[in-house]
């Protein structure tokens, strides 16, 4: 079979998508992408683009049709689309047999002007594989991967030393548009490819960013398979396949855009460097720390803001009017407080508005905390005179669920807690998680929790490299618990457990640990957390067989979260965020 498509290999073919496709035997292709005429009247050579609704649905069905029929069994098929369409060939997708796996937009730059409605600055991109379990996606790719904030902007050695894949929500330089999106919004954020831009092929008017190609074959289709473009336009997917050392097949209707097609894909190299600007990936970074080891890399690359030099030009410029928004609504307390408190911060926000001060709230907060850092509160003989007096007797009662709520939102954005409270959207959904798990507090009680944590936990491994875990009393909950069973929390006796200080550790079916706590009054903790009028539901949502392990220690205060650290660093609990304690 491999020899009846060899002879179609490796080339831009001139002729109807829906003809040429027929030639292909069934199941010898990777990767399908397509970008088709989006019917709203564009001016091709040899095309109609006016066709009847009907009528363009069913010349999709008949084109799409064909893809799914040459597709292998584990094949991936990408659509691109404009609005008028997406749902409906999303639909037709789906008939014919497809999966899809992400429905994502592709917002650009250089948006299209339009008079008499918003500006069209995006385009849908469909992820579609004919097998749900079965598909390409190389997500251990370094080329794909990308560095996290915490590790490209704040150098943060806490972060995964190879990097993650990218988020639904994905935005080329995050400094470009650090606030234009939602952190749950799937989007991807390339250039379109403008007439002045270098990348520009010159004769066709809807080109692909190579940089946008890149990232889909790399992520759906492996060196030497079969790529396909039943509309090669502009020949973009065609050059990229060839560059990462793909095979590629290709229909095009205009003899004028073959003929071009091919001169471009005369002057591509397999090993050649993509065009237009390159996406931050982990080998991009690694490459760099390489060239500049053994010199500064943190001040060259992550700065946190050594002068102002180093702040937004817009708002650096607004920085006197910024102070005096804090001065006017601070009431006294510090920035970490009007950071993490909802009224305070609102009026900080309202005196920016009067002062029309640019960005949007996480901005203003983020600049606000870096000038701090960056000494301008001192050179400008800032004081703050009040005290939050939220102390660690009132934080007890819910201290855990602050430090769920940071571990599952810094999870889910990669975010630090400064990070999280400056955005008003993320730390709303901090409060949220925070209240399912110890209802009945403010959302400055739970947000300045997990801040007296985060503090604390920088002493903690101090304190636990003081004394062995058997003068902590806590030798018992090491690594051999791993092969003892606990009990149920369930099957819990509220009655029967030891109303002093303990620790507690709380364990999967599995043996994964879950979460690990110490507390001064383990009957009063655990029967709030699992009593029949607490928020047992939530913890049970990971499984009805949770195990928890009880163990009374004479005191928790002599060496505060020091039993806490042994624990963590043995059994490394997954809703723990201090991770400092077990490092």
């Amino acid at each position: 079979m491999l020899k009846k498509i060899s002879g179609l290999v490796g080339k831009i073919h001139q002729g109807d998508c829906v003809e040429g496709l027929k030639k292909i035997p069934k199941g010898t292709v990777d990767l399908a992408f397509a970008d088709p005429p989006f019917n709203i009247g564009f001016e091709y050579d040899q095309y109609d683009d006016r066709l009847e609704d009907s009528q363009y649905l069913k010349w999709s069905h008949q084109w799409m049709a064909q893809v799914h029929r040459v597709l292998k069994p584990n094949g991936t098929f990408w659509l691109a689309i404009g609005d008028e369409y997406a749902a409906e060939l999303k639909i037709e997708a789906q008939k014919l047999g497809f999966h899809c796996r992400s429905w994502v937009i592709w917002y650009y730059t250089f948006g299209v002007n339009c008079k008499k409605k918003f500006t069209r600055s995006h385009a849908h991109l469909f992820h579609f594989v004919k097998d749900k379990k079965n598909f390409v996606f190389n997500h251990e790719d370094m080329d794909l991967r990308v560095p996290s904030a915490r590790r490209l902007i704040y150098n943060d050695s806490r972060a995964c030393s190879d990097g993650r894949m990218p988020d639904d929500t994905w935005i080329l330089r995050p400094q470009e548009l650090v606030n234009g999106f939602s952190p749950e919004e799937d989007t991807w954020h390339f250039p379109r490819v403008a007439g002045t831009f270098k990348e520009r092929a010159g004769f066709h008017g809807c080109q692909m960013p190579e940089q946008l190609l890149g990232r889909i074959i790399r992520a759906c289709s492996n060196e030497n398979d079969i790529v396909l473009d039943p509309f090669s336009g502009s020949s973009t997917t065609v050059a990229v396949a060839k560059k990462l050392g793909r095979k590629f097949c290709a229909f095009e209707l205009s003899k004028d855009y073959v003929r071009l097609g091919r001169e471009r894909l005369s002057r591509v190299i397999v090993g050649d460097k993509l065009d237009g600007s390159p996406e931050p990936t982990m080998r991009n970074l690694l490459e760099e720390e390489s060239k500049l080891k053994g010199k500064a890399v943190k001040k060259k690359q992550m700065s946190l803001l050594p002068s102002e030099e180093a702040i937004h030009d817009e708002l650096a410029s607004e920085l006197s009017g910024i102070i005096e928004a804090f001065r006017n609504s601070s009431r006294g307390y510090s920035t970490d407080r009007l950071i993490a408190d909802p009224v305070l911060n609102e009026d900080f926000q309202t005196h920016c508005d009067r002062l029309m001060i640019p960005g949007s709230h996480a901005e203003r907060n983020r600049f606000l905390l870096r000038a701090r850092k960056a000494g301008r509160f001192k050179a400008l003989n800032i004081q703050t005179t009040s005290r939050t007096n939220i102390d660690w007797k009132q934080v007890r009662p819910f201290i855990y669920a602050s430090e769920i709520a940071w571990r599952q939102v810094s999870n889910k954005y990669c975010m630090s807690l400064e990070e999280i409270f400056c955005d008003p959207r993320v730390a709303v959904q901090f409060d949220d998680i925070a209240g399912k798990f110890a209802p009945g507090f403010h959302p400055l009680d739970y947000r300045w929790a997990a801040m007296k944590l985060r503090k604390e936990g920088s002493f903690a491994k101090k304190r636990a490299a003081l004394c062995a875990p058997k003068d902590f009393g806590i030798l018992e909950m090491g690594k051999t618990l791993n092969r003892k069973s606990g009990v149920l929390v369930s099957d819990l006796t509220f009655d029967e457990i030891d109303s002093g200080p303990g620790v507690y550790l709380i364990r999967e079916p599995d043996g994964k640990a879950l979460y690990a706590g110490e507390t001064n009054h383990l009957a009063a903790r655990l029967t709030r957390t699992f009593g029949e009028n607490g928020p047992r539901s939530q913890w049970l949502q990971r499984s009805e067989e949770l195990e928890i392990f009880i163990h009374p220690v004479e005191s928790i205060f002599d060496y505060p979260f020091a039993r806490q650290s042994w624990l963590l660093k043995w059994h490394k609990p997954y809703w723990n965020s201090v991770r400092e304690l077990s490092a």
